[in-house]
């Protein structure tokens, strides 16, 4: 179908911007005749597809923007293998409430629990909810932030550092941090701080990260604004990079990581 009026229309709809209709405006103008619909349905149905088109373009790009490491849902977590997660908080935490209220979540456990999946599929979800999320390792941003205070250019780094709703900083506690990167670590968190949620993992406790930072009065600072408004989720797991070989009997669980297992073993 083109007629001189259709091309009128695709033209306008390309000034409007609106690609989705473009492309779809014939289809749809010969099926509304066949059917004879009202003109009401026609054009809700002509907008909505433009409007999930343009959703679907701006997910694509905020999940780019967020530079995660991999891309895992909730849906995909095996909350069978780590019964000591509370599903009720990761349902609620997929509301996306806790950005609104500037909440920080913290989830804690040993290597190999599925903090980092949880993590990501937290920031997935958000991106889905329409805010802009930022995935980074403590060490990459620890060396970021080090770079821009080497070239002068550390509050304008610290200023991107707080435009996303959401900052992911994965894997607190692996390399210990100097006081250089303490000391900028909490200048983040400062400027961060009741204005957008940060999700922290860490395989530390928190009464441990006086020796991750290197200065208990730095860490203490730190977790002072960290846990003013947030939610603390602890996993106490065996890893998922061990499942099949404790299927097979390869390696015995920790004691405390399987409740029914310790249970069984105890004198």
């Amino acid at each position: 179908m083109s007629t001189p009026q259709l091309d009128r229309l695709q033209t306008y709809c390309q000034r409007l911007r609106l690609y989705q209709v473009a492309t779809e405006l014939p289809t749809l103008l010969e099926q509304a005749a066949k059917q004879d619909r009202p003109y009401s349905d026609f054009v809700e149905d002509l907008l909505s597809r433009e409007v999930q088109a343009k959703g679907a373009k701006h997910l694509t790009m905020r999940l780019a923007m967020a530079r995660f490491p991999f891309q895992k849902t909730l849906e995909q977590f095996d909350f069978k293998f780590q019964p000591s997660i509370d599903v009720k908080v990761l349902r609620e935490l997929a509301t996306g409430r806790y950005l609104d209220h500037g909440e920080n979540v913290l989830l804690l456990g040993p290597p190999g629990v599925g903090k980092t999946h949880l993590a990501v599929a937290l920031g997935m979800t958000a991106c889905e909810q329409g805010q802009r999320v930022l995935f980074t390792t403590a060490m990459g941003l620890i060396a970021s932030l080090g770079k821009a205070l080497a070239d002068n250019r550390l509050d304008e780094k610290l200023k991107l550092l707080t435009q996303p709703q959401l900052l992911i900083i994965d894997e607190i506690g692996y390399i210990p941090i100097d006081r250089q990167g303490a000391n900028l670590f909490f200048q983040l968190v400062s400027r961060r701080y009741e204005r957008g949620a940060i999700i922290l993992t860490s395989n530390q406790s928190l009464g441990a990260w006086g020796d991750v930072f290197g200065d208990p009065v730095i860490a203490t600072a730190i977790l002072d604004r960290l846990l003013h408004h947030s939610i603390t989720v602890n996993i106490k797991g065996e890893s998922y990079r061990l499942r099949e070989k404790l299927k097979a009997g390869l390696v015995k669980p920790t004691r405390g990581s399987d409740p029914e297992a310790a249970r069984k073993s105890a004198p």
